[in-house]
């Protein structure tokens, strides 16, 4: 006969055997379970890497080789914007003299020529003692109206780096007729065949004395030689607005050609101090 104390330790026994079988069977389903979904995962893993590999798997139809466009195209360069204002009313006058017009000015005196261009004022002291027929000749010139609304036809950017104004024909090969004198070429600022920027100098045919009325400024240094007369110093203003100029470049893009920038002298005027 079963004692009370014997039947309920059996009891127990069995109620534990039970939770074992339990355990054991839940711990074989989550066994089976994860296997089952790893197998899962790598058939899609591989099946990814397989797309991948071969070139199949596209971003919404577009990218069949994604090393390929890793770096994006360079966009097309575009023409950079005229930083200047539209031109004053008026027009190029048509003037021409058959000789150099007589000395008027005060050689000992300080004159400044001040260009009201559409892209701003820039303001050169003359070098009136150094070069007075140059100096003259702008003066007389200016007077006359030769300069108002004519364009700065040339602009380089590459060798030298200058802007080409004076011509009314806007071509480079207008002049007013008559030619100037060479003057000051051994200018101390012309060192080592070099024009320094804020220089303004007169253009020429390149033979001696045939200077007109084109001129040219200096925005950066310039190897050049000493063939071209220096006759001014531009100041800290202008100087910046010759160097927003020369910002917008040219438009050949070979370093040489009209400036982008609409450069107008809508009026030239030279003052004695």
């Amino acid at each position: 006969m079963v004692s009370q104390e014997q039947r309920r330790r059996q009891l127990a026994r069995e109620k534990f055997l039970r939770q074992q079988q339990r355990r054991t069977e839940a711990r074989r389903k989550a066994r089976l379970r994860n296997s089952v979904i790893a197998s899962v995962l790598g058939v899609v893993v591989i099946g990814s890497v397989a797309l991948y590999t071969t070139g199949v798997m596209k971003d919404d139809g577009k990218k069949e080789n994604a090393g390929a466009e890793v770096t994006p195209s360079a966009p097309p360069t575009s023409k950079a914007p005229d930083p200047c204002e539209k031109a004053a009313p008026g027009s190029v006058k048509k003037l021409s003299w058959k000789k150099e017009p007589a000395m008027t000015i005060d050689t000992s005196a300080k004159y400044t020529l001040k260009l009201a261009t559409t892209c701003g004022d820039i303001g050169v002291a003359l070098k009136t003692s150094a070069a007075p027929h140059t100096v003259n000749s702008f003066d007389f010139l200016a007077g006359k109206g030769y300069f108002d609304h004519t364009k700065c036809h040339r602009l380089t950017t590459q060798g030298i780096y200058v802007l080409q104004c004076g011509d009314p024909q806007g071509t480079g090969m207008g002049g007013p007729g008559y030619t100037l004198p060479d003057e000051n070429l051994k200018d101390k600022s012309l060192k080592n065949n070099t024009y320094p920027a804020g220089t303004v100098a007169m253009a020429n045919t390149g033979q001696k004395h045939t200077g007109g009325s084109q001129f040219f400024l200096v925005y950066k240094d310039s190897q050049l030689p000493p063939s071209y007369t220096p006759f001014g110093t531009i100041d800290a203003a202008g100087m910046k607005v010759l160097n927003k100029i020369a910002a917008a470049g040219e438009n050949t893009g070979g370093g040489d050609g009209a400036p982008n920038a609409t450069v107008v002298i809508d009026k030239a005027t030279v003052t004695k101090s």
